[in-house]
């Protein structure tokens, strides 16, 4: 129940068309004010002022995401409260003009991201990745059946595909990245291995059909996705009934470089929090351990976790 004297605070904090077009845009997802500024076509100041005055009356949390602050709608009975009277609105003109916004945003996040793979597809060869762990590829790999069809999602370097393609009756690579896919086609040529398809596309949508394989894997893949655990409903989408899972990841760091030099979103995962993922994506018999550590410093642990599709029908 909301008092008379926080919904009198509430109401004035809603007397004003902007702050209600910032909520109802934080009530799509999470955003920052550079996101927010643009969207709005408005000041940081201007911004900086709605956001502080709906954080004060406790309709606004925020979090801090590497240098940035994120921004969201508060649960609880003042958000319910907020949804009520934008739910009322959700034709307005202003907050279909602004959806049209988020979505030039949302595109361009994409494009960032294809633009982080294109610089570095040319000399993967050269980097050291965080996670690069040969031990914890081998010891995941162990894990899963030898032959089959197999999905690798996020292909990287393509050296996993390779590698799958050694045991596999067929592999479908998908990576956001057409340069990366192009040069593991020409990898694959050079080497005569002839069972890998290579499909350009993103972890959290794959343009693959559903239960369609028998192993789908995804090596440093998941820290890439903005909402790991559609890309890991995804992977159950397109594997067959009682079909496996494979996630080589980063155990949780604190490493904020890797944002900008590698397009990191998340900074690894703990195991806990990996196996819920996995449990709330729909899939049993999940397991999760700590793999390997990177011989490098910062030594990056990187995690193995596997969990198969239920043969049972399942939502």
């Amino acid at each position: 129940m909301i008092g008379l004297n926080t919904t009198s605070r509430l109401l004035k904090a809603l007397a004003d068309e902007t702050r209600l077009r910032v909520l109802n845009l934080l009530a799509q997802e999470e955003l920052s004010g550079t996101d927010l500024m643009e969207i709005l076509n408005l000041g940081q100041s201007r911004v900086s002022t709605h956001l502080a005055l709906l954080k004060e009356v406790g309709l606004v949390n925020d979090r801090r995401h590497g240098r940035r602050t994120l921004y969201s709608l508060a649960p609880g009975p003042a958000g319910a409260f907020v949804q009520g009277v934008l739910g009322e609105n959700r034709n307005a003109p202003e907050f279909e003009a602004d959806l049209a916004g988020l979505e030039t945003v949302r595109d361009r996040r994409k494009d960032a991201s294809r633009a982080y793979f294109d610089r570095v597809a040319a000399d993967f060869d050269e980097q050291v990745l965080p996670g690069r762990t040969w031990e914890g590829l081998a010891r995941g790999l162990l894990q899963i059946a030898p032959r089959g069809r197999y999905a690798d999602l996020g292909v990287g370097d393509g050296l996993l595909t390779l590698m799958l393609a050694e045991v596999a009756n067929s592999v479908t690579a998908v990576d956001v990245n057409a340069n990366v896919l192009e040069q593991l086609r020409a990898r694959a040529k050079a080497k005569g291995v002839l069972n890998i398809e290579a499909l350009q596309g993103e972890i959290e949508s794959l343009p693959l059909p559903d239960a369609s394989y028998d192993v789908v894997v995804m090596s440093q893949a998941l820290h890439h996705a903005r909402e790991p655990l559609t890309a890991l409903k995804e992977a159950r989408r397109v594997l067959i009934p009682g079909g496996r899972l494979l996630v080589i990841d980063l155990l949780a760091h604190n490493e904020e470089w890797v944002r900008e030099q590698f397009g990191h979103v998340h900074l690894g995962f703990t195991e806990a929090g990996l196996g819920s993922l996995f449990e709330r994506a729909g899939f049993e018999r999940i397991g999760v351990q700590r793999a390997a550590r990177d011989p490098q410093p910062p030594n990056f642990l990187t995690l193995v976790a596997s969990g198969l599709r239920p043969h049972r029908n399942a939502s």
